[in-house]
């Protein structure tokens, strides 16, 4: 399909080619809106005389304890002297015994010290805007973790030990993975590893057929492994930020082959990748060519049935979107909606927000206006900084100072295999949802009419996961004020992936699950975190027990595909659009 016709104005032609010119030179981060936050924190912290003698006050106080702890540490030794602050439950930098050593406890106390001096100053400053002073305090951080005793070879003392134990052969092994990445980076290969995982192969090998493809998605219907199944199908909707098979990934820990087992009919929708002449795909394609496109093969392949939709990150974003227009013209297609990690209102966001503001958005369309789309690499780059110790300077440190990379994964090497995202629709979700707000304020058209979340009433499964950077499980609670349906509510430990991808038999998995009947009243939060007990294992069979509660009894399972109707098999799952790169 050729690109509409550029009808902008030569002034405006210029801008996007000046915008986007300092999006390259920044890696799309716009220096604007780090100067605006910088000067409303600085300007407004210079006019409080109080905040400054608060500030002046805490460091005093702070130099005083480091002070006595060195002295005390340095006679009657480590052991003996109490610590000016201790690390939180989840800052595992410093969890080895060798920082208690000296002199790597002095170094360790004074950074932890200079840590809650920063995040004093850049919060709670007078008048300032609060989306500045979230950038403030996160540049701040970002600062303080680059500069971290513990990632450096001469001031970590594990990494000092590893390398007089091994002569120094950690470094040499280091300096090979840091030569390997390089070379692996210039050629645009994936990391070492994950060559073994190969998609079709080791990933994404639930047996079934492609039985669409049109020029934005794949559905896949899953073969049968059980004699009966459930009469009414599941669809997932999967978010195009990532490659669907995240929900089939190893035999071992497949939620798509798990649900399989479980007597359900599974179809799935793969995104194909686009590339530059996709860019005007906008997300009315998405609804129509996506959601919609695979409710008409799925109706044509077991009629009479209603769906049970499942949507996960963008793609449950992109389902309430769908059921709230469904809902509005009065279609009877759903028997249920699950959403995985989605957000439905984005006011509170996270802090995936620091990098969405007017000033950053033109940047990006400026770029994407000449690439036609935004790269994965644009995006990881993003998922790095707001888990900067876990996925970028631990990683650093563990293969380039201790010569030890981490051991590929599947989840690992799925997280490699990027995807884009077509120009126009990524600039509408960003300007729509994330900016405006449109969805939760009953302004995001459908079809020229907005539709309202309100309207939906089909039971709602919804799971929020405890440590997600990318939909904080509170944002994603909101559901509950948006809609008067019954929903139960899932809060899974892990993280945006780990937590979604949490099989039965999995270690160290705990969830809480409470429900609000239809029309009840809300609850906080914070008051259902308190009121819901927490549970251990994983929190998949109560996922499958919702759903044949309200699924029919067993049936003979469908065909694959119907080919009399338009939807003939087309090749074999995980189909084309999968290993698109």
């Amino acid at each position: 399909m050729a690109s509409s016709p550029d009808t902008s104005s030569p002034a405006e032609r210029l801008d996007r080619q000046a915008h986007a010119a300092v999006a390259r030179a920044t890696g799309a981060l716009s220096p604007t809106s780090a100067l605006l936050a910088y000067l409303d924190w600085a300007m407004h912290l210079a006019a409080s005389p109080g905040k400054q003698t608060e500030l002046a006050m805490l460091a005093w106080t702070n130099a005083t304890h480091v002070m006595r702890f060195a002295a005390r540490a340095a006679t009657a030794g480590p052991g003996h002297a109490p610590h000016c602050v201790e690390p939180r439950e989840t800052d595992r930098r410093f969890a080895d015994p060798a920082w208690q050593q000296w002199p790597f406890c002095l170094m360790q106390q004074s950074f932890l010290m200079a840590e809650q001096w920063w995040a004093e100053a850049t919060q709670g400053v007078r008048g300032v805007d609060r989306h500045h002073e979230n950038m403030v305090s996160f540049a701040a951080r970002q600062w303080l973790d680059m500069m971290s005793p513990g990632n450096w070879l001469p001031t970590n003392p594990v990494v000092l030990q590893r390398t007089v134990e091994q002569g120094g052969a950690n470094l040499l092994r280091g300096l090979a993975n840091r030569v390997d990445d390089l070379e692996r980076w210039s050629r645009g290969a994936p990391p070492a590893g994950a060559e073994d995982y190969v998609v079709g192969r080791d990933l994404a090998v639930t047996p079934g057929k492609v039985v669409l493809r049109n020029r934005l998605i794949e559905l896949i219907q899953y073969s049968p492994t059980t004699e009966q199944v459930r009469p009414e199908p599941v669809l997932i909707v999967p978010a195009w930020i990532m490659k669907y098979y995240i929900l089939d990934l190893s035999p071992q820990n497949s939620l798509i082959r798990w649900l399989v087992s479980q007597g359900h009919t599974v179809f799935c929708i793969s995104w194909k990748n686009p590339d530059r002449d996709d860019r005007d795909l906008g997300m009315d394609d998405y609804l129509e060519l996506g959601v919609f496109a695979a409710l008409d093969a799925i109706e044509a392949i077991v009629p009479g049935r209603k769906v049970h939709a499942t949507g996960y990150c963008l793609g449950g974003t992109l389902l309430s979107i769908a059921a709230a227009a469904m809902a509005r013209d009065d279609g009877h297609r759903l028997a249920s909606m699950t959403l995985f990690a989605a957000q439905t209102d984005f006011t509170e966001p996270g802090e995936l927000s620091l990098f969405i503001d007017a000033s950053q958005v033109s940047l990006l369309e400026a770029q994407m206006d000449e690439a036609g789309y935004l790269t994965g690499e644009q995006m990881a780059g993003a998922f790095q900084m707001l888990r900067s110790y876990d996925l970028l300077w631990s990683r650093l440190v563990n293969e380039y100072l201790m010569g030890e990379p981490l051991p590929m994964s599947d989840l690992m090497a799925w997280n490699a295999d990027t995807t884009r995202m077509p120009a126009k629709m990524h600039s509408q979700y960003l300007r729509r949802l994330f900016l405006h707000d449109d969805l939760s304020e009953g302004r995001y058209p459908v079809g020229g009419r907005p539709v309202a979340l309100g309207d939906i009433e089909l039971p709602v499964f919804c799971v929020g996961t405890v440590a997600d950077h990318v939909a904080p499980w509170r944002s994603v609670y909101k559901l509950h004020y948006l809609s008067p349906a019954e929903i139960t509510f899932v809060l899974t430990s892990g993280g945006h992936n780990a937590g979604i991808v949490s099989e039965p038999g999995h270690p160290h998995r705990s969830y809480r699950i409470g429900t609000r009947e239809a029309g009840g009243p809300y609850v906080s939060a914070d008051d259902w975190l308190a009121a819901t007990p927490e549970r251990e294992g994983s929190w998949w069979p109560e996922w499958s027990a919702w759903l044949q509660a309200r699924s029919g009894e067993p049936v003979a399972p469908p065909p694959m595909g119907a080919p009399r109707k338009g939807y003939r098999p087309v090749c074999d799952a995980p189909g084309e659009y999968v290993l698109q790169k």
